[in-house]
């Protein structure tokens, strides 16, 4: 984060913003200037990345579902709007933390092909490390003791839009995010690349919730896309996963997308509207004998 923060100090912040005695590294000046730069910054993000999603991906057919809320797509933008503030709170502790010089965040790369291994190498344990890690958390979020306070919010969109990616209770995004911000504490990590893949993940947090479900068949049993969240918005706990199925099927969540077997929500939909007469459905239950929004089992 002392990369963005540099930038943003040279051409923003101390030649318009701060007075010229204020020095750059000044503790109090440094925790104000992260608290700007990650608000307008996660803002900037999720807003463009989302809308992007939303117009060009999202298949707004699924507006039409039962389960669709009434200005859903408003209210999604609204919540997140107000809890990012408060989930850049704790954030900005450990993005001051590293930014002091206390992470294992480097530099220089180097002109070795063994460094630049290690650079690649680091992608791949960075996003396995916080795959193992944000599904437990995600499970414990689900937990019957704690759901209902932290978790719940999120489940409200049973039929999520990409807007929805970062419309979470203020502790519980940032609980899932912890991993990600905890990793350049445990392990190396070069600073362009922690940037890159904060970026990554923040598109991928969106690209979850956009109801695009097409994946190529070879990575279906590996990757958890947006079929497999979909199910766990509708069906609560399966399929805890952030990037990989590994962990549902280690843990017995595992539930293989309604949507890879032609009956996802907007599959039911669809046939619910050909064999109704008024196209309409019914407590929850399609008129057509299939049910895609029901509750199946109990909360961890």
């Amino acid at each position: 984060m002392d990369i963005v923060l540099n930038y943003a100090d040279h051409y923003v912040l101390t030649p318009y913003v701060y007075p010229n005695t204020w020095q750059e590294d000044d503790p109090l000046r440094q925790v104000i200037s992260l608290l700007l730069v990650t608000n307008i910054g996660g803002y900037l993000l999720y807003l463009s990345t989302a809308t992007i999603s939303y117009h060009f991906i999202f298949d707004k057919r699924l507006m039409e579902h039962q389960q669709f809320l009434q200005n859903q797509v408003r209210l999604e933008i609204l919540y997140t709007l107000k809890s990012v503030p408060l989930m850049s709170l704790p954030t900005v502790v450990l993005f001051f933390i590293e930014v002091r010089g206390h992470s294992k965040l480097y530099d220089d790369v180097g002109t070795s092909r063994l460094n630049w291994l290690f650079v690649l190498t680091s992608v791949a344990t960075f996003i396995l490390f916080t795959d193992m890690c944000i599904y437990w958390i995600h499970r414990f979020l689900h937990h019957r003791s704690i759901y209902k306070y932290i978790h719940k919010d999120h489940h409200k969109w049973k039929v999520p839009t990409p807007f929805a990616s970062h419309a979470f209770h203020p502790l519980d995004g940032f609980l899932q995010s912890c991993p990600y911000h905890i990793y350049p504490f445990l392990f190396p990590l070069h600073k362009y690349t922690y940037l890159a893949l904060f970026v990554f993940v923040n598109i991928w947090t969106v690209s979850i919730h956009d109801a695009n479900y097409k994946v190529p068949g070879i990575l279906k049993p590996v990757v958890n896309g947006s079929a497999h969240h979909t199910d766990h918005h509708l069906f609560y706990n399966y399929n805890y996963g952030q990037f990989f199925t590994l962990w549902d099927r280690i843990g017995g969540s595992f539930r293989n997308p309604s949507a890879f077997e032609g009956k996802g929500p907007l599959e039911e939909m669809l046939k619910a509207k050909h064999s109704s007469p008024n196209g309409q459905v019914k407590n929850g239950h399609y008129m057509n004998g299939h049910v895609s929004d029901v509750k199946i089992g109990k909360k961890d």
